[in-house]
């Protein structure tokens, strides 16, 4: 079996819980444009002790390669599972958000640049 077989995307039940939103927004420092991932957004992960969100990883996409940009330690935690990062966008065609729940596993998303 291969990785890429386990991990869930938006056709899956539970996609309201698990799959990380990209966004780019301003950096309230900066105004720069930053990277936003949020597990949960549509409707709240539970976030607890016994179900979390434990990392999200990101990933570019360059010359039809994955190249890591950065990976969040998360849980277990109670808070939002929500990390932003300065990315140099200009090198990417696409992002790609990775995240491990606990309980359900791997899940992905994408943003087109």
């Amino acid at each position: 079996m291969r990785l890429g077989a386990l991990i869930k995307t938006e056709a899956q039940e539970g996609k309201e819980k698990h799959v990380p939103v990209i966004e780019l927004v301003a950096c309230p420092d900066c105004n720069d444009k930053i990277v936003k991932i949020t597990v949960g957004k549509e409707v709240a992960h539970p976030n607890t002790i016994e179900h979390h969100i434990k990392w999200i990883a990101l990933y570019g996409v360059k010359n039809g390669l994955a190249v890591h940009v950065g990976a969040f330690a998360l849980g277990p935690a109670y808070g939002i599972p929500t990390v932003t990062v300065h990315v140099n966008l200009g090198e990417f065609s696409e992002l790609i958000a990775v995240e491990y729940c606990n309980i359900h596993g791997l899940w992905e998303s994408s943003l087109t640049l």
